[in-house]
């Protein structure tokens, strides 16, 4: 008797043994060797590359499609569970192409909107690895009810767990929207891409002209043109590399506080009287404002996001004295810093983004203004514009500003000033605060003056000069209460650091309302 119950309990066991070596041999090893063979991983490699050694926990590998097919495949081509990363729980799925081709069925779909669910109960950070053909064109309609469970599931978790997708292979067509509707997005160069519209129907509507697939929707066109993609991998253990850094400064969900480093590990700037000199005498003589970060953040902290795109402004994460905080800046080098269409949706989505997950936002400003001309007025930059005041005034966490030089008319307004809700609202002494340059003041008030002076050039030097000295001062702001401080550059860090050890969460009262209407 006890001889045929363990028999029966070997049995068991080696069924189950059988069958989870079949769910975990994908599509098979012919393709398995020619996913390699194009320097990808397969699913599960990924998921063991993201995830601390031995923690992911596989969830419905057995599941099959739902319509009739004897050659269905454990799993169904996405691969779900949940693991950790550094010790911190987090969901996972990934989108096999060695079955089907990744492509998406009912089943496919229902096991991410089910992982959705968990991470949502749970609140766990979402990470989706994606490589796919798209819907699965045999289900028709049910594939793509599929992906609009997928969306849906995606605006649900919206500003309640961090959402990151990696693009590691094709995204095309509506399948492209779930990683649009994420945080953050992660894209392979040369072996990603993500478009709506595939080559052929570019080809045909453009008279012929042949598209290839990366020039079309690859790594380097989403992350420096069309704003798609936040970051850009050389390979694939970068982009899982990625991932695992960016969880790193993020809280696990809207209810939590971002990370904090222990005392021990921050490391400060070893040298911050450089910022006293930085800023250049000469107003249209340009300098970096990353060496501005590089002396007030934790030394080798600042993590930028959307670094390839919209250069003119600077956004990312980074620690002060160990706290996570969003960061938010203009670029002089770039543009001299004006704000234009792409900048505005770059800072208006990452200062919403900080304030759905409890990141304190300090904003650094140099701007001139606003970029004008004609394609941007056609391309809605009031529109776009209007988003970062929307964005900044929405926010709750504390808000710090500090304006380094320029802050001319609307740009000063929109970049976190105290009108539109800053906490702490301060300048180095270089900054120039006016409704616009001395120059073009000058031009507008003193246009008759300087016109019959016998010295035009020479009297219009001069009341730039003056303007400068009795207007555009940051002590003009100060005497009226709208600085806060005017404070010494070296001393930046130190003042931010103490602030941010008191400015809590802002509890303002609101209007009774459903939701406000961003401008987007």
């Amino acid at each position: 008797m006890e001889n045929s119950l363990t028999e029966k309990t070997d049995a068991r066991l080696d069924e189950l043994r059988a069958r989870q070596a079949q769910a975990q041999s994908g599509g098979g090893q012919a393709r398995i060797d020619q996913q390699h063979a194009k320097g990808k991983l397969t699913a599960r490699e990924r998921i063991a590359a993201l995830l601390d050694p031995d923690t992911f926990e596989e969830l419905q590998p057995f599941v099959l499609q739902h319509c009739e097919d004897a050659n269905a495949i454990h799993g169904d081509g996405a691969v779900t569970g949940f693991g950790q990363i550094d010790g911190r729980n987090v969901c996972v799925y990934a989108q096999d192409f060695t079955v089907y081709g990744g492509s998406v069925s009912l089943t496919h779909a229902r096991k991410i909107t089910q992982l959705q669910d968990l991470a949502l109960r749970n609140g766990l950070p979402i990470v989706g690895l994606f490589d796919s053909g798209g819907a699965r064109i045999q289900e028709g309609v049910t594939s793509l009810h599929g992906y609009g469970e997928i969306f849906c599931g995606n605006v649900i978790a919206s500003g309640v767990v961090p959402q990151i997708s990696v693009m590691m292979g094709p995204c095309a067509g509506g399948a492209a929207y779930s990683p649009a509707l994420t945080d953050f997005i992660i894209m392979v160069d040369k072996t990603s891409t993500m478009y709506i519209t595939g080559p052929d129907v570019i080809k045909s509507v453009n008279g012929g002209t042949i598209v290839d697939h990366e020039s079309l929707g690859g790594a380097r066109v989403h992350a420096s043109i069309s704003g798609v993609a936040h970051f850009i991998a050389e390979d694939e253990a970068y982009a899982l590399g990625l991932v695992r850094r960016l969880l790193s400064y993020l809280p696990a969900n809207n209810a939590e506080s971002p990370p904090r480093l222990p005392p021990d590990d921050v490391m400060a700037p070893a040298n911050l009287a450089y910022l006293n000199t930085l800023v250049p005498d000469d107003p249209n003589v340009p300098y970096d404002m990353r060496m501005v970060l590089d002396g007030v953040v934790d030394r080798g902290s600042f993590f930028e996001v959307h670094a390839g795109w919209a250069r003119n402004a600077l956004v990312g994460f980074a620690r002060m004295a160990g706290q996570a905080v969003g960061i938010v800046a203009q670029q002089p080098l770039e543009k001299a810093g004006v704000i234009d269409i792409d900048a505005s949706d770059k800072i208006a989505r990452f200062v919403r983004f900080c304030d759905a997950f409890n990141l304190p936002l300090i904003t650094f400003v140099d701007s001139p203004g606003f970029l004008p001309g004609a394609m941007q007025e056609h391309g809605g930059i009031i529109r776009h514009g209007a988003k970062i005041i929307y964005a900044y005034v929405a926010a709750t966490v504390p808000k710090i500003s500090v304006v380094t030089r320029k802050a001319y008319g609307g740009a000063y307004i929109v970049m976190s000033s105290k009108a539109i809700g800053a906490d702490l609202h301060l300048a180095w002494p270089s900054a120039e605060i006016a409704v616009m340059g001395p120059e073009a003041a000058v031009n507008v008030l003193n246009r008759r003056e300087i016109a019959a002076d016998a010295d035009p050039a020479g009297r219009r030097a001069a009341l730039v000069q003056d303007y400068r000295k009795t207007h555009a001062t940051p002590y003009y702001a100060a005497e009226r209460g709208i600085l806060d401080n005017v404070i010494e550059p070296a001393q930046t860090r130190a003042t931010l650091i103490a602030a941010l050890r008191v400015l809590r969460e802002q509890l303002r009262p609101k209007p009774p309302k459903k939701h406000g209407i961003m401008p987007v």
